[in-house]
C-alpha cells in the first residue's frame, strides 16, 4: 500500500508512507465516518451514503515513510 499526499501550493513537497495492510475491517468504520464528519463539516452524522453502502477501514502498518 502506498499514500502520496501533495502539497498543493508546492508540488515538489509531499509525503510518502508505504506499507502492508495488516486489516480489513467494517467494525468502527461508521464511527469513523461520521466522526470526520463531526470535524470537518459540523454534523453529527455523515449522510453522503447509500442505506446499501458498506463501509470499510484498511488499518496499515507503516514501513516507509518519506517526507520532502
Amino acid at each position: 500500500m502506498s499514500l502520496v499526499i501533495v502539497d498543493p501550493e508546492n508540488p515538489y513537497r509531499y509525503l510518502e508512507i508505504r506499507g502492508r495492510v495488516v486489516r480489513i475491517t467494517e467494525e468502527g468504520a461508521r464511527a469513523h465516518i461520521d466522526a470526520l464528519a463531526k470535524r470537518y463539516t459540523g454534523a453529527d452524522r455523515f449522510t453522503l451514503s447509500s442505506p446499501e453502502e458498506v463501509r470499510v477501514m484498511y488499518i496499515i502498518e507503516p514501513t516507509r515513510v518519506v517526507a520532502r
